[in-house]
This record gives structure tokens, sequence and C-alpha cells, in this order.
């Protein structure tokens, strides 16, 4: 008798599940493919072959076999999870041999139970797809992608030189070298006459003198103080090394340049043929010292038609970096906001019952040009504009974070506007900008006050 009940039970519970599962089929010929290293596991809809669900290797010949595949079942649309870099290969013949291919974000399908291996992964994928409960992430042209891949290899050589700068320093104050607490940048002219003087064996702290520059403020004494240390052989070694490293990446770092300058010339010819790029016309921003060799802004004005870089923070390869991240075609975002939210620069809502029970910043890594923003706005909390001026009073409102999240947000949302509307920078007068704020704050203050004394009536 109890086994009998158990088994009444589980069916019924079995036939409520199913009822509240009949969601109409918006993607009939839809297929799931649950990415790995080596397995790749796809599930089709049931009918289509005598297993709906098959794992194929991930070798190119495995990749053939699974289009294949897809194309007996007459599959139109497969949705797939991006895991690590595996899944491009795979999507970059899906979306060759004519497939609409679905990229998405691992948040959308996880925490889900009863799901023990890679199969039942594809099926659930597969499920999802097919009642139109998925959505793609993001994903940039042939032309974009090229320039994503150089400006991020670009950004990890920078990072490792800066690590070789970063142990050069190091070596030198356990030698009780203070010369980098001195001068303003060890890389410079300067610094890196002196580095080479003492690798190949100076030691006198007069015969380093002539190798400092005019721009050096700080006076002789304080120079010949700083070089007098212990120099120990295992730490010149060391610094020897990293030195050479530091010129290696530099080098490297170069070459990549030119790799980006080339294609950015042919992502401008592919974005606007017929517009001439004026490589005479020069930035109006100081060079910063990992500012490509290039002419960079003439190649940014016209690709995107209008400069920019008049945006204040933003620096020339912060501007680079953007380009590569987020393209051209602001169209994939619907408005401004819809942009920001992408990059994480604004407040994620969480209501339930009416009430606003959350209203924090995603906990996720900013990715490259929510990064870039950030960076420009931290760079603008001491310029002489209404930005600066924006950061400085949120600044003393929330925190350091709090204002370079808030001002990226608006650094943003000028760019969307910009780049959508072909418009150029024109930015609000710092005077004007102070009376707007402080004719606001009266009003907010007046209905305040109109509140306090309605209460009391």
């Amino acid at each position: 008798m109890g086994g009998s009940f158990l088994n009444n039970y589980i069916m019924e519970k079995g036939r409520k599940r199913r009822s509240t599962a009949n969601l109409p089929l918006v993607h009939r010929n839809a297929a799931g493919i649950d990415v790995g290293d080596t397995i790749h596991a796809v599930a089709v809809p049931e009918g289509r072959d005598t297993k709906c669900v098959r794992s194929f290797g991930a070798m190119t010949c495995d990749l053939q076999e699974i289009i294949e595949w897809l194309s007996k079942c007459k599959i139109d649309t497969v949705a797939m999870e991006s895991t690590g870099v595996y899944w491009k290969p795979l999507f970059t013949m899906l979306i060759a041999a004519g497939f609409e291919v679905y990229l998405v974000n691992s948040r959308q399908i996880r925490n889900v139970s009863g799901r023990k291996n890679d199969e039942d992964d594809a099926v659930w994928i597969q499920k999802l797809h097919s009642f139109g409960l998925l959505k793609s992430s993001y994903l940039p042209g042939d032309e974009q992608e090229a320039l994503r891949t150089l400006v991020r290899y670009r950004r990890t050589l920078t990072s490792d030189c800066n690590r070789f700068v970063l142990r050069m320093q190091k070596t030198l104050e356990l030698m009780n070298i203070k010369i980098h607490t001195v001068i303003r940048d060890i890389t410079g002219k300067t610094g890196m006459a002196i580095v080479e003087a003492i690798i190949n064996g100076e030691r006198n702290p007069e015969n380093f003198l002539q190798y400092v520059d005019k721009g050096i403020k700080a006076d002789h004494t304080t120079i010949l103080n700083s070089l007098e240390g212990n120099w120990r052989s295992e730490q010149l070694f060391i610094l020897a090394e990293c030195c050479n490293s530091y010129k290696y990446y530099r080098e490297r770092i170069a070459v990549c340049d030119t790799e980006i300058e080339n294609q950015l010339r042919t992502y401008q010819e592919a974005c606007h043929p017929k517009t001439e790029i004026n490589l005479n016309e020069r930035s109006k921003k100081q060079a910063t010292k990992n500012k490509p060799k290039f002419n960079t802004s003439s190649y940014l004005k016209a690709i995107y038609g209008v400069d920019i870089m008049a945006i204040y923070g933003i620096s020339d390869i912060l501007a680079l970096e953007i380009l590569s991240e987020t393209g051209t075609d602001m169209d994939k975002w619907a408005t401004a906001k819809h942009f920001v939210s992408w990059l994480n620069l604004c407040p994620n809502n969480k209501i339930s019952g009416g009430k606003m029970i959350s209203s924090m910043l995603m906990k996720k890594k900013p990715n490259v040009a929510s990064q870039a923003f950030r960076n420009a706005a931290n760079a603008v909390q001491r310029s002489d504009n209404w930005l600066g001026d924006y950061f400085r009073r949120m600044k003393a409102k929330g925190g350091n974070k709090y204002a370079a999240v808030a001002t990226a947000n608006k650094l943003a949302t000028v760019f969307y506007k910009m780049v959508k509307n072909s418009q150029e920078f024109n930015p609000v007068e710092l005077i004007k900008y102070q009376e707007r704020y402080k004719l606001a704050k009266i009003n907010y203050l007046e209905r305040k006050l109109g509140a306090l004394k309605r209460e009391l009536a």
C-alpha cells in the first residue's frame, strides 16, 4: 500500500509540473549546445533523429560533423553557453554555415537542480531556447573582433611591461638606491640612463650627474644622496634582467601598434570607405607614456565621424579600447540607459512587493569598456570643468568609487549620444552648470519645506 501511494503521489506531482511548463514554442527548430574543451554535447528537439542528444569531440572534423547533424535535423537556430574561449571555433563555423547562433551568458541557465552531466545541460539549453527564454550576448563584427583582439593583447603587453618596472624599483629599494623616489619616472630619459649606467658597472654617485636631464627638479645633492647604497650582486643581476625585459616588451608593443594601425585602416575602409584620414591633424590632449605611436585621434575621428577624444578624460588609449569593445553601431543598445546598464555603471534595482530591496551595482568584474570609462572619470576629478565639479561633488557624497562610477555613467551617456546622433561634444560651461545645480537644489529644498508646512497645518 505504501509503495502504491508513493507512486501515485509522484505521478500526480509530475502531471502538475508538466502542466506548468506549457509555454508557447518560439523556436521550433532550436538546438542547444553545452561547450567544453574536449567534448561538445548537442541536443535537438525530440523526433528529429533516433537520439536527440549526442556528444562530439572538439576537433575541426568533429565541428563539421556537428554542423552536418544539425542540418540533417533541420535546425535553424542554436544556443550555446559562453564557456571560456572554447565556443569561438564552433560559433564561427555555425555562422558561416548559415545558422542563427545565440551566445548565452551562464547566469541565464544556472541554478537548476537535477542536471549532472553535459548532455543534460545541452537538453536544458535547448528547452530554454525553444521557449524563447534566452537572450544573446553582445557580439562584435569581424573587423571589430580583429581590432579587439589586438587591443586586448596590447593591454596585456603593457601590463606585463609595467610589472618589470615595479621589479626594477624593488631591486633599487632593496639596495637602498632611492633614485626612483627622486625622479618622477624611472623609465624616462634620466631614469633609464642611470639604470643602464648602474648595470654597466658605474658606482660613483658623482658620475651619474651627467645623465640628469635639465627638466629634473631635484637638486644635485639630493640626487647624489639617493644614489648611495649597498650594491648587492644578486639584485644587480635582477635589475639587468628586468631592464632587458622592459626594453623587449616596449619593442613588442611598438610592433603591436603597427598591426593595430593597419587594422584601424581596414576598419575605417569598411565603415566609411569614402572618408579620408588626415594623419597631419594632431590631438590637443597631452600625450601619455602608453600612447600608441601612430595618430590615434585621426583614425578614430574618421571611423566615428565625430571627435570622441574631445570628451573630458578620454585619452588615446582609452578611446581605442572603447572602440574595440563597443564598435560604432549604437543601435545594438536601444537607449543610453541600456548602454550604461551593459557597462554596469548604473544601479541594479531589485523591487519586490512594490518596495526597493536593493539598488547596488551587480557584483561582476567590469569589462574593458567599463573600465576605460572609469579611468576617464578618475582623470577628470581635478579638472576645471563641469565633469570635474560633478566628480568632486559625488566624491563628497559617497567616496571615490561612488564618484568614479557616477561620473563614468555621465561620460558613457555623452559618448553614446555623440556616436548615435553624430553630434560633436558640446560641453556646458562650469559657471552655468554650477548655477543650474544651485537652482535645482533651491527648488528641491523649497518643495521639502512646503511638504513640512503641509504636515504641520
